[in-house]
């Protein structure tokens, strides 16, 4: 269960989508990383995540909406997460296009 381990450990009401506010930035949880709450801050384009310990002036509120990431920048993120199997992200652009075209899928 996501965040089990830190509402245990520390207390705290940590949430996928709760609003925060850490060293004064307001922000929202989007990620559960271990011991730590991952933030998108306000101020930060949506999918910039930062890893936050879960009671360093932290100020926990309601729960709120997530900020949908942009799907340039999904298709980056998940480049990222395999980009070794490629020559660079052009290469990876270019092999996901042909494989979008061969199931009708427009990007």
């Amino acid at each position: 269960m996501a965040f089990e381990y830190v509402r245990h450990t520390y207390g705290v009401p940590a949430d996928f989508g709760r609003r925060v506010v850490v060293e004064g930035r307001p922000g929202v949880i989007v990620k559960d990383c271990g011991n730590y709450i991952g933030v998108n801050f306000d101020a930060d384009k949506p999918g910039v995540i930062l890893p936050c310990h879960p009671t360093w002036e932290v100020v926990y509120g309601d729960l709120g909406p997530v900020r949908k990431i942009s799907r340039s920048r999904q298709r980056y993120l998940d480049y990222l997460e395999v980009g070794d199997l490629y020559d660079g992200f052009g290469d990876y652009l270019r092999r996901h296009r042909a494989d979008d075209a061969l199931l009708g899928v427009s990007i």
